[in-house]
Parts: structure tokens; C-alpha cells; sequence
């Protein structure tokens, strides 16, 4: 009778853990697969979303994208080129190695270094501007030696993770795309390509951020990201209880998940400008009344009311109200469709033009909203459906492409116009899908690059954002939120304004 009786209790203990662990799993339906796991060699968002998990950098960001150590106990600029970066001491390696000096070295000169990867460049060398070198000053103090001044170096480095260098050269670039051995909260356990990316709690985590409470292990045993690229089916996995977070919410699944008692919506200002650029290298978009026409043809707040279900900011330019060096004097753009027709009467199209509108098939149903508003004004708009690798290969030499025009975003993760306007408006750079050169715009953007002085740097992205709203190579359309559904047992997490889902801090009931 007394061995049955404990046969029960360890039976009922035994299964109180097995629910233990079955909570402490937090499943995330992810969009897309990451396409590697080596924080030096990607320029993906989604990637970064997951290797933010198993990696820290020198600093991080809080919610309101204050700059703060997180690696580095401290920093000081030694003089205009030279800052020194002084690391906490006592942080493990997933492998259970300390890091040093030596790590931080190493994962730096990976990034800028030509062919420092197995004889390739890092994508993300133009991610740290001028840096050109890093030395060690002692095991727990390094200095960054860059080439010319750059007052932006401290906003750049919570998008840089330093990796083992005993381990890259262990497995090398080819085995760091699925390998990994960070010192972030979580470690690999498995990357199922296609499929998921489970994550296990590192025991051996130093915390984190003193700045991002709470300091500690992570909140859950385990972390699955589990690939699910249709929005129906991911919205479905999350009513169904089968995964505790979405990104990439659906509009229009917005009222069903807040009607479940068992889900919620959980949104931030974001930080991805979304416009159109106008093929400014060909007619009919060579003249600059027809781009004016088409700025003025878009009823914006009607469609973020209709489309966006009211979760997003209108733009008159290209970048957010928040950011470094915004121009809050630019002209509004409001709907003005007779402006429009006489604009384009104006170019010689007194009967308007036909046009194409190039996107990717996640957001056919907003360019078809801005193809209605065009047309209705002159701009005779159909809509074409792309493959977004394919879209982005195609518009990558607007001068040659013979298109005219595409749906784009861009995102802007540090808030400051190096990291949008410079790609996407100064001439020939790698965001630049419009053909726009300006070599007034271009001076500034170049000066400004090594402006040490906040309020004259300032100055200089205004006054080019002016020239470019009167010249006018892009349709600015909207500054959306970021919107995720969630469990309802989900604790302690909100989603980030940088547009990852870091998940140190979240809790499951």
C-alpha cells in the first residue's frame, strides 16, 4: 500500500515537471528562416532577430533606443578617431571559454577587414563606417582606431556581436553558418533549416545589460523558432495555442486575435519607412512634375485608416519623426488629385500615363490601394508581383532596367540618417532603387558623415531632405508599426522598436 501510495506521488511529481518544462518552452511562429547563424555575415533583420538570442554585443539598446554597455562596462572617445571600450569581466562563451580583449579584436576585424572570412568581406563592413582597426590594450580594454571621425560609432555597435575566436578558427566562416558559440542568454541546440531554430537557456549567462532589467538567466528553459511563412498559417498556430508569438501580424487578423481570450496584439512605433521609388533615369519619371504629381495623388491617412487599420504614422519624407536630423519643416502632402492632373498637363500628359508598380507579394494588398489612388489621378498604375530576391536583384540598376517604379521599405534601426537616407538617396549607393543623384545632396550627406558637431550634422540632413522632398524621386507613403500577436501567457516581453524579437526577458505561464 505504502509503495503504490509513493508510486502516485512521484507519479504526480514527475508530472508536475513534465509541466514545468512544457511551460518553461516558448514557441515563436517566425515568417521567415534565418539564412545563417554567423552574426558577421548577413544583412537580414529575421536573422538578426534570432542570433540577437545566442549573441551580445559591446552595447545594446533599451526600449526608447538609448545606447547602453552590455558587453563593455564603459566607453570614452580618446580623441576624434580613437575610442576605448573597456569589457566586463567574468562573460562566458557558450563553450564555457572567458572572453577577452583578443574575442572583441578578432570579431572586429572579421567585419571590416577585407576577405577576413575565408577570403570574403563581411556584408556588414559598411555597418561600421570608417573603422579600420582594433587593437588590444589589455585583456579587458580595447581601442577602435577609425580612419576619419564618425560621431555615430556608439549607435552602429549594438548591431555587431562579438564571436569566439578560438572557435571561428576551430570551424571556420563555412562552419559558423550553423554553428554558434555566443555569450548571449541562450545557446544552439539545433537549426532545422526550413523548419525551426531551437534554443536552449545558458546556465553560464552573466545577465546582461545592468540597463535592461531584469539581469539574469533567461526567463525559459527553451525557445523554438518555428518557421511558418504563410500569414494564415501562422495566425492559425497562434489561436490554436501551438506557438506563444507571431511577427508579421496581418491587419486584417488584428480583430480575431484580440477576440481571443487566449491571444493578444502587442504593437511599438517602428522604425522601416515604407515609400516607392520613381525611376528617375526614364520617362516618364525623369521629370520632376510627374514625381511631384504622383506624391500628391496618394490619399496616405486614408489608406493607413482603411489598410493599416490606423497603425501608422503618415511621412513627408523619408525619415521618422524620431529620428537624428528630421526635418519637420517639410511641405505636408496632402491629397490633391486636380494638382496632380495639372502637373501632369504641365509634363506634356494632359491625358495621363501608364505606369507599373513593381512588388513583392507580401504587400500586394497596399500597393494595389496606392495603384487606385494614382490612377484615379492620371497615373494609369498596374500592379506587378515579384519574388522579393528577385525584385531587389532587378531594381538594383534602375539605369538599366527598364521599370518604373517599385514598392519599397527600408528600415533604421540606430534612428539616424546614415542608415536610411544615405543608401537610398545618395547617388549610386546600394539602396538607391530610383537612379536619384544630387550633387548637392551628395556633398552634404558626405560632409555630414564626419560632422563632429550634433547640431551642424543636423543641419546638413535637413537641408537635404529639403532638396529631395522638391525633387521629389520617391512616393513617401507610411512609417508603420510593428505588430505581433502573442499568448496570453505570455509575460515580460514587448516587442522592440528595432524589429527583433529578443527574448532574455519573457516569461510563460
Amino acid at each position: 500500500m505504502k509503495k503504490a501510495l509513493l508510486r502516485t506521488l512521484l507519479a504526480s511529481v514527475a508530472a508536475l515537471f513534465v509541466a514545468d518544462a512544457v511551460a518553461a518552452d516558448l514557441r515563436v511562429g517566425y515568417s521567415s528562416d534565418v539564412t545563417t547563424l554567423d552574426p558577421a555575415n548577413h544583412r537580414s533583420r529575421v536573422t538578426e532577430g534570432v542570433i540577437l538570442n545566442m549573441y551580445d554585443a559591446l552595447l545594446a539598446r533599451t526600449d526608447d533606443m538609448k545606447v547602453v554597455p552590455e558587453l563593455a562596462e564603459s566607453w570614452k572617445q580618446i580623441d576624434a578617431t580613437t575610442w576605448e571600450f573597456t569589457l566586463r569581466k567574468g562573460v562566458k562563451f557558450h563553450s564555457g571559454a572567458e572572453m577577452t580583449a583578443e574575442d572583441v579584436k578578432y570579431s572586429f576585424d572579421r567585419l571590416v577587414k577585407d576577405n577576413a572570412m575565408g577570403g570574403q568581406t563581411s556584408p556588414r563592413k559598411s555597418l561600421l563606417g570608417p573603422l579600420k582597426d582594433t587593437s588590444v590594450v589589455n585583456p579587458t580594454t580595447v581601442r577602435f582606431h577609425l580612419a576619419e571621425p564618425w560621431p555615430i560609432l556608439a549607435a552602429y555597435l549594438p548591431f555587431q556581436q562579438v564571436v569566439s575566436k578560438s572557435f571561428v578558427e576551430k570551424v571556420g566562416t563555412q562552419g559558423m553558418a550553423t554553428q554558434a558559440d555566443g555569450t548571449g542568454p541562450f545557446k544552439l541546440v539545433e537549426w532545422r533549416r526550413g523548419d525551426s531554430v531551437i534554443l536552449e537557456r545558458f546556465d553560464g549567462y552573466y545577465g546582461g545589460s545592468p540597463d535592461l532589467p531584469p539581469v539574469g538567466k533567461a526567463g525559459v528553459d527553451r525557445v523554438i523558432f518555428k518557421v511558418i511563412p504563410e500569414s494564415a498559417s501562422r495566425v492559425a498556430a497562434l489561436l490554436a495555442g501551438e506557438v506563444d508569438i507571431v511577427d508579421e501580424l496581418p491587419v486584417h487578423a488584428i480583430k480575431q486575435v484580440e477576440a481571443n481570450p487566449r491571444t493578444k496584439v502587442l504593437a511599438t512605433n517602428g522604425t522601416r519607412s515604407f515609400f516607392i521609388p520613381m525611376n528617375v533615369t526614364r520617362p516618364p519619371f525623369n521629370d520632376v512634375r510627374v514625381r511631384q504629381a504622383a506624391n500628391v495623388a496618394v490619399d496616405r491617412k486614408l489608406i493607413i485608416d482603411r489598410v493599416l487599420s490606423g497603425l501608422a504614422t503618415p511621412l513627408d519624407g523619408l525619415l521618422s519623426p524620431e529620428s537624428y536630423g528630421f526635418n519637420a519643416s517639410l511641405p505636408k502632402l496632402t491629397l490633391d488629385v486636380d494638382r496632380a492632373k495639372k502637373l501632369l498637363a504641365e509634363a506634356g500628359h494632359p491625358n495621363g500615363i501608364d505606369v507599373t508598380l513593381d512588388v513583392a507579394n507580401a504587400f500586394k494588398d497596399v500597393a494595389e490601394a496606392v495603384a487606385s489612388q494614382l490612377t484615379r489621378a492620371g497615373i494609369r498604375t498596374k500592379v506587378q508581383l515579384w519574388e522579393q530576391t528577385t525584385l531587389s536583384q532587378t531594381w538594383a540598376k534602375p539605369e538599366s532596367n527598364n521599370r518604373d517604379m517599385v514598392f519599397q521599405s527600408w528600415g533604421d534601426g540606430a534612428l539616424d540618417p546614415v542608415g536610411i537616407f544615405v543608401p537610398v538617396l545618395k547617388g549610386k549607393d546600394r539602396g538607391n532603387y530610383s537612379g536619384f543623384a544630387n550633387k548637392e545632396v551628395d556633398a552634404l550627406l558626405t560632409a555630414a558623415d564626419t560632422e563632429v558637431d550634433v547640431a551642424k550634422r543636423s543641419k546638413m540632413y535637413q537641408d537635404a531632405q529639403a532638396i529631395v522632398a522638391r525633387e521629389s524621386p520617391l512616393i513617401f507613403l507610411w512609417l508603420p508599426q510593428d505588430v505581433y500577436g502573442a499568448s496570453a501567457r505570455l509575460k515580460n516581453w514587448r516587442p522592440s522598436p528595432r524589429g527583433v524579437i529578443k527574448l532574455h526577458d519573457a516569461r510563460v505561464d
